[in-house]
């Protein structure tokens, strides 16, 4: 086939596609654009395992199974699964199901996917057992075969999203991106999945477009033509962007223009309580901080040390001043909304002259400084909560030094493929799950075996071996009055431990315009495919 050919053909093919796009669309189709405070940094769905990354890459990507709007797991690429036995769960695949490009979808792409998202640079390599086997049963019929029973194996599958083998293949990208990588990956920059958008056009850091996939297995919910996403980085120009009518959604809407946008006559904010933990997390690991003038050894693997820290911080303070009262203060690491025991625990108070006393025993009377990484773009008021800890701690002595970046090169630097360079961050966690067994193994267990992938978000390596004993009975358990005490008695370890410092709920806050209509989840996920505009 000529150059000319070749051309000709591709043009028809992309005339057609518009063509069939056209057809599955709504007279009333309209464009929706929606800015975020964060970038889209990559498309690769296995580089960042990040609220807002996720929920851009399901409007593109599926996973085998996903969630509806009260967050119930559904199936999706499978369409039915049983457990034949404990420890060997069957998929039952979904037929007529293509990738953007035309290729089918098959048990092929299921089990390379798998192989994928467990390879080095996943962000994502704790959502299935190391030593799961995936075998084919025939094209549409998967099984795994797990070493111990998992009852909750599929709601550690939400945000796992499948990929063409076929394509990866072709294109240099059988190994997932790492967030630490400084040059993109084909799969990257592009995109072929078999969700309800393609990628029209991706320009990080500047605009992203979304067009409705027209072969998309599924009824379309929503009435868009297209999505148009922009980061805006800046909060004034953020609600400036909504209130004129250049942006529909906006996410999130800083607290202190809430009510001047609610008193609009042409957005609202969508308001609700957030399932994320904002909390602050430590070094316990290396011999030597990082970032410290204190040399030869680590504080932070003093007990005194992280308990001083957690007594200087004013979590009332915090959220009267910095969060306006728009956020629930924690005892433990996960919303009580998702554990029936979290009223069993309660915060240390606030006690500077007990952390200065706990300083000085520990052998640091004049306290000590340490760098201090925070996002900027990430959560509600991010940086502003770590400048208000940076006072906090200057109170008893410790002077930290505030490193607060864009999420792209926050997360680059504090995350696994990054090496874990930081001394003291602050962190938001929402578990995939939905489930306490997420934060333990993620957030709390030990890293310290490279052979599994327990750990895989504790940037500052808290260990304490009897909670990944509880933390793995907790797996198996299916009696959920057990299940919940064993769950207690290991965050009691984490809380006696002062391994980290859990600090708040935060609250959900989406601008959105009047002429949307749009289902808010109390995960953050800005799902779009829900979304209906009303004709300009």
């Amino acid at each position: 086939m000529s150059v000319r050919q070749k051309l000709f053909a591709t043009t028809v093919a992309t005339a057609a596609a518009l063509i069939a796009t056209l057809a599955i669309l709504p007279a009333s189709a309209q464009t929706l654009r929606y800015a975020n405070q964060g970038d889209l940094k990559s498309l690769d769905p296995y580089t960042l395992r990040e609220t807002t990354t996720t929920a851009h890459h399901t409007h593109i990507y599926e996973g085998l199974v996903g969630r509806d709007r009260q967050l119930k797991i559904i199936p999706a690429l499978a369409e039915s699964w049983e457990t034949p036995e404990p420890t060997r769960w069957r998929f039952h695949l979904r037929h007529n199901v293509k990738f953007h490009n035309g290729d089918p979808f098959t048990a092929d792409d299921v089990i390379f996917s798998a192989e994928r998202v467990r390879a080095k640079g996943s962000n994502f390599t704790s959502v299935i057992p190391p030593d799961a086997k995936f075998v084919k049963v025939d094209d549409y019929t998967v099984d795994v075969i797990l070493t111990s029973p998992n009852p909750i194996l599929i709601t550690q599958w939400d945000g796992w999203l499948i990929m063409d083998k076929k394509w990866c293949e072709e294109h240099n990208a059988v190994a997932p991106t790492p967030a630490s990588a400084t040059t993109p990956s084909y799969a990257s920059l592009n995109e072929n999945g078999t969700g309800p958008f393609v990628i029209e056009s991706h320009q990080p850091g500047v605009k992203t477009v979304f067009k409705p996939f027209a072969g998309w297995w599924r009824k379309p919910e929503h009435n868009l033509k297209e999505i148009i996403f922009t980061p805006i980085a800046s909060d004034a120009t953020r609600v400036a962007a909504l209130l004129s009518g250049e942006v529909d959604v906006i996410e999130p809407v800083p607290i202190q223009d809430i009510s001047r946008v609610d008193s609009t006559p042409t957005a609202q904010v969508l308001k609700g309580p957030e399932l994320r933990t904002i909390f602050l997390g430590m070094d316990q690991v290396r011999d030597e901080l990082l970032y410290s003038n204190i040399k030869g050894k680590n504080p932070f693997k003093d007990v005194k040390v992280r308990e001083a820290f957690f007594k200087a911080v004013d979590i009332e303070l915090i959220k009267t001043r910095v969060m306006r009262g728009l956020s629930t203060p924690s005892a433990l690491m996960i919303a009580p909304q998702l554990f029936k025991l979290s009223g069993d625990f309660t915060r240390p108070k606030f006690d500077p002259d007990g952390a200065k006393k706990l300083l000085t025993e520990a052998g640091y009377p004049d306290g000590f400084e340490v760098t201090m990484d925070c996002p900027n773009d990430r959560y509600v008021n991010d940086a502003a909560i770590c400048q208000a800890v940076v006072g906090m701690l200057a109170r008893i002595g410790i002077k930290v030094t505030l490193l607060a970046q864009p999420k792209a090169q926050y997360f680059a630097k504090v995350l696994k493929p990054g090496g874990y360079q930081t001394s003291f961050f602050l962190l938001g966690w929402t578990p995939g799950t939905l489930d306490s067994h997420n934060v333990l193994y993620d957030i709390m267990g030990c890293r310290d075996d490279p052979k599994s992938s327990r750990g895989e978000a504790n940037l500052g390596g808290y260990c304490n071996k009897k909670l990944d004993e509880f933390t793995d009975q907790v797996l198996q358990e299916s009696d959920a009055t057990k299940r919940d005490l064993l769950i207690k008695q290991a965050y009691e370890i984490g809380a006696k431990d002062f391994g980290y410092i859990p600090l708040h709920q935060q609250a959900l806050a989406w601008g959105v315009s009047k002429k949307v209509k749009l289902s808010q989840r109390a995960d953050n996920q800005v799902l779009l495919y829900w979304a209906t505009k009303q004709e300009e």
